[in-house]
Formats: C-alpha cells, structure tokens, sequence
C-alpha cells in the first residue's frame, strides 16, 4: 500500500480538499474554502496546512468566530446543502464564540464543519492557556459545549483517528436527514504530529444528496387520505429547497387545486405571483394563509419541522377532525403533531404521492374560496407597505420601499427582531431561493455574516441585509470583512433606538415599558459614521423617497453600502397574525399584567396537546 506522510493537519485539509459536490452542484469543490482565525491553538498546525493548500482550499480571514461560522452556514443554506465550508479556531473563546452557531447550524439542519483548536493530548503542559478545568474529569475542554448542539462530534487525539472520523463526519454532514454542524476538536499537539497516511485516503469523491422514495404502506395511506379531503392545504417548508423539490411542489399543487402556504424557510418555494401560494403561515403569517390552515381538515406538512410559530403555538389547525401529513426525510419531523408519516425526500415523495392520486383535485369551493381570501391579503398587504408621510416609517413601508427598488435577481437576508415576521407576511418573494431568513434559531447579528456567504454562493446575486439597530450593535464586524474580500452587500439598518419588537412583545404580556427602547436623552448612534469606518459607503437617510434613491445608488456602487433610516418602534403590521404561547404571570400587581393573563388563558385553551 503506497502512502505518505503528513501532520494531521495537512492530511485533514488535503481530505477536504479532495471531496467534490455532485453532478446537481456541477461537481464543483464540496467545500468552498475555510474560514479561519488564528491562535496559539491552531496557527502552528492549522495555519500551516491552510498556507500549503491555498490553491486548492482558499482560507478566508473574518473578524469574529460566531460571524465566520454564521458565513459559513448562510452559504451552505443558499447552496441547498449542496456545499459547505469549515471553520477552525484557536481553544478557548475562539472555539466557543462558534458555539452559538453550532446551535443556529443544529436548529436549521445546516451543514458546517468546525475545527477548533483543543488541549494537549500528551498532557505534557496541562494546564495550557485557555484551557477549562473540570475539577472531577480530566477530559473535559470548553469544546464539550459543542456536544448538544453538534450532530457528530469527535475529539481527535490521534493522527489516525481522522481515518475514521473524517469519513463519518461527511456523511452527516451530505446526509439529509442527518444534516446539521459537525465539531472534530482537534488536540493542539495531535494537530503537529505526523502519520502514514494511505494514499487512497485522498481520492477524489463526489457526495450526492440521498433521495429515499417513500414506503409503499405509507404512500398508500397518504394517498387514501388526501382522496378523503375536501379542505387539504399544504405547508412548504425549508426542506421543499433542500430537495429542490420547487417545481414538483408547483406540479403538485396544481395538478390538485391545493393551496399551499410557506415557513420562513419555505418561503419563496413559490413565487409569490403564483396563484396557489396563500404566503406565510402561523403567527407571522397572512390572513389568507391562516384563514385555510384553520378551516384545513388535511394538511401536508413537506420539509417542515413544525416548529411553534408555524402552528400558532399549536392552536392554527382548528378545524374539528383535521389530520396531517408529515412528507420528511427524517422521521422525527415526520411524525410530529400525531402526523401520519411519510418519510422520504420531499421531490420524491411528492412525484410519488402525484402518481398515487391521478384524478383527484380538491373541490372548486375550496380552491376559489383560497384565491379569494389571497387577493383580499394582497390589498391588506399594499395598503401596509405604501409610503405615507410619518415622520418615522414603519418595518414594512421600509420593506415596501426596499422591495419596490429590488430586481429580479435580489436576494433579502434577515434573522431576529421584528423584521422577520413583516418579511414573512410582506416580501413579495420570486425564484426560489430569493429569500433567505435565519428565523429557526432567530439569532441577532446572523444578517451580515449571513449576507457575505449568501454573496459567496450566489455572486451574481444582489444582495440586501435588512436588520435592525440592535442586531447591528451585536454584530457588525463583517462589514469590513465583505469590503476586505470584495463581496458586495446592500445593508438597510432600521434604527427603531433599541430593541422594537420585544418591546411591543413587553406591552402585550402587560408589562410596563422597562430596558428595551433607549431613551430620548441617550445619545444618538451615528451608524451612518460607524459603517464608512469599517470600509462601507454608509449614508443616513430621511424618509422612503430618500432610501429608495439610495439603493439605487448602492446597487451600483463597487463596495459594501450601509443605509440607515430612523423607524417607529411601536407600529407592527395588525393584518395577518396568530396568536403565540408567551408564558403570562400568573400573578401580578400590575392590572395589565392581570387582564393579559385573562387573555392568555383563553387563548391557550384553543391548543390541541398530543396531536
């Protein structure tokens, strides 16, 4: 057996470097590059390989951990699963400033590969600087953190421990029911220590995604029940992208009358034009598309993980006997909310269940009733998003605005605040993959990040961040890493002077106006200045007429433009909506504490537990 010598380091990167995406991503390199920063616990090792293979595997320098990792994962979303990245960093705060994007990776399904840097295997300078000391086991590092929210984690010890670990580390990663982040800590000397590696190690490999066809059973009693309905709505999810099942889901829907509503995931599955998309779903969702989950007594759930904001914290499926189908490729999606199971990839199971149910449509009633009540959201949904001259802007007359100046080849990118459900109900999504909202794990300061891999993996792309003054205030740094690497971005930062929607959240649960929104003596935060130091053309506008001038001017510019509009943090869109399960006290001795709590009873009564 020929073979040949390497560090670990330099035998992990070449592996890497040697796996190539399949035929759908056009054979290209399964990982687009590794983004690293260097410390004591990965420059020696790491850094070294990472220089030798430059060529081959690009490494790519960001200013913060969690941002290069939430880069990392929006490019492996915006590439539906079909390529990823790496990310490595030093022990101690560098390797678990990644953890919360481990979490966000876990939550959305998302594959990315972490390599932070971990202790001494040899022990031989135990304690090291950064490490964590767990007074009753020697084995634990910081890196343990990773454990609950990694799909497959390894600690590599040894050289050779990568001939086993490696392999199973891609097949949860390029598997689609197994997808999520994977963590191989590796041990700072372990990283420097050279092995015999065999050459047939680093052989090219291409890694498809597995389609699994439904069971016969199940497709059969999915069929049998579609056949019974006369109210059946689908639910598209993130995994209707994933599969890239959009155009049978389309095939689908019309070939059976059914509507079909979006998850933030989901969304833009179906162009917002097309006339069965009733839009978004649950508590961010239309009136059009709540209206038809709770009158549905079938609802296909497709790539969906149902979570609470989905199915109105339980309480949207209302109609008396109503059941649900979960088509998932993985069987604990599938089997949620007392689904009936059918478990494969969402395009085959969709083409399967086509087949199963020739002839069959829903009743006209019901298709026409959907249509009616989609239209009469549209005029809701205009009438929200129109300018009018308050001397603050509502979220979605900046989204109107931002919208009307959008192409047909813009990407929006957003994450957590109040953003996310106005986008949900109003952005007016077009090609598939034309919106791309982290709303899974609703992680503050995922947008610009998220905005710089969305622009590596879609570059001709015009992308657009929208997020607010506080997710801006916890992550901002990758302003200067898009300028750095040429990755343009539009970024439109709505500055509502704090955190806009937990207040109103505070207000509805009766709780008194307390450490939300800043107040008026606070100084004001010139974002406008902050912006251009880190590179970016950065302007403050005044108003609708003056943002939507400005965008045309940073679609244009050569470099990353920041715009900064001041917003009212009171006003949400009232149309569309559904209640969510936010916990109210008990007991209170404010009165609007008490009367919210009345409220919440009544509410909660409307859930349906154990189904």
């Amino acid at each position: 057996m020929s073979t040949i010598r390497l560090t670990l380091s330099q035998a992990l990167v070449r592996f890497l470097a040697a796996q190539r995406a399949g035929p759908e991503a056009g054979g290209l390199p399964l990982f687009a590059g590794v983004w690293a920063i260097f410390g004591h616990g990965n420059v020696a090792g790491m850094g070294e390989a990472l220089h030798g293979i430059r060529d081959r595997l690009p490494t790519l320098r960001a200013h913060n951990e969690q941002a290069m990792a939430h880069a990392a994962i929006a490019f492996a979303k915006a590439s539906g699963r079909r390529r990823m990245m790496a990310c490595t960093t030093s022990i101690g705060p560098g390797a678990t400033n990644m953890v919360t994007a481990a979490a966000l990776a876990h939550v959305n399904r998302l594959p990315v590969l972490l390599l932070p840097g971990d202790v001494f295997a040899g022990r031989r300078p135990d304690p090291v600087l950064q490490q964590v000391e767990d007074f009753g086991d020697g084995t634990v590092s910081a890196n343990d953190c990773f454990r609950p929210v990694s799909r497959y984690f390894d600690r590599i010890a040894r050289p050779e421990q990568l001939l086993a670990a490696l392999p199973r580390a891609l097949s949860v990663l390029t598997d689609p029911a197994e997808c999520g982040p994977v963590t191989l800590a590796l041990c700072q000397d372990a990283q420097a220590e050279a092995f015999d590696w065999p050459e047939t190690f680093f052989a090219p490999r291409a890694w498809a995604p597995r389609r699994p066809r439904p069971d016969r059973g199940e497709l059969a009693e999915a069929a049998r029940l579609l056949r019974e309905a006369r109210r059946p709505l689908i639910i598209a999810g993130g995994g209707v992208h994933y599969a890239d099942a959009t155009a049978a889901l389309a095939r689908f829907a019309e070939a059976h009358g059914i509507p079909v509503a979006e998850t933030q995931a989901g969304k833009s599955a179906l162009p917002q034009e097309h006339p069965l998309n009733l839009g978004a779903i649950g508590v961010t969702g239309t009136s059009a598309a709540n209206q038809a989950a709770a009158e549905a007594d079938l609802v296909v759930a497709v790539g969906t993980r149902l979570q609470d904001f989905t199915t109105g914290s339980r309480a949207l499926f209302a109609a008396a006997g109503r059941r649900l189908i979960g088509l998932n490729v993985q069987p604990f999606d599938a089997a949620k909310h007392a689904a009936h199971p059918l478990v494969a990839d969402a395009r085959e199971g969709l083409d399967a269940l086509a087949e199963a149910l020739a002839g069959y449509r829903a009743p006209a009633a019901w298709t026409e009733a959907a249509a009616a009540a989609r239209e009469a959201w549209f005029a809701l949904a205009a009438a929200a998003t129109a300018p009018r001259n308050a001397e603050r802007p509502s979220d979605a007359q900046v989204i109107g605005a931002v919208g009307r100046a959008a192409g047909p080849d813009t990407v929006v990118v957003g994450a957590a605040g109040g953003l996310p459900g106005e986008l949900h109900k109003l952005w007016r999504a077009g090609a598939p993959g034309s919106y791309h909202l982290e709303y899974g794990f609703s992680c503050m300061g995922y947008e610009i990040a998220g905005g710089i891999g969305v622009k590596l993996a879609r570059p001709n792309s015009e992308v657009v961040v929208m997020l607010g003054d506080g997710s801006y205030l916890m992550l901002n740094s990758e302003i200067a890493t898009s300028v750095a690497l040429g990755l343009k971005l539009t970024v439109v930062l709505l500055d509502n002077r704090g955190f806009g929607c937990i207040n109103r959240l505070q207000a509805a649960t009766g709780g008194a106006a307390f450490n939300n929104l800043l107040p008026e003596a606070h100084p004001r935060i010139d974002f406008a200045a902050h912006a251009a130091s880190l590179g970016a053309y950065a302007e403050h506008v005044a108003g609708l007429a003056e943002l939507e001038a400005a965008l045309a001017r940073a679609r244009s510019a050569d470099r990353t433009s920041v715009l900064v509009i001041d917003t009212d943090p009171q006003e949400a869109t009232a149309a569309g909506g559904h209640w969510w399960d936010v916990g109210v006290p008990e007991v209170s001795v404010r009165p609007e504490v008490r009367d919210a709590r009345a409220r919440y009873e009544q509410a909660r009564a409307a859930q349906v537990l154990g189904g």
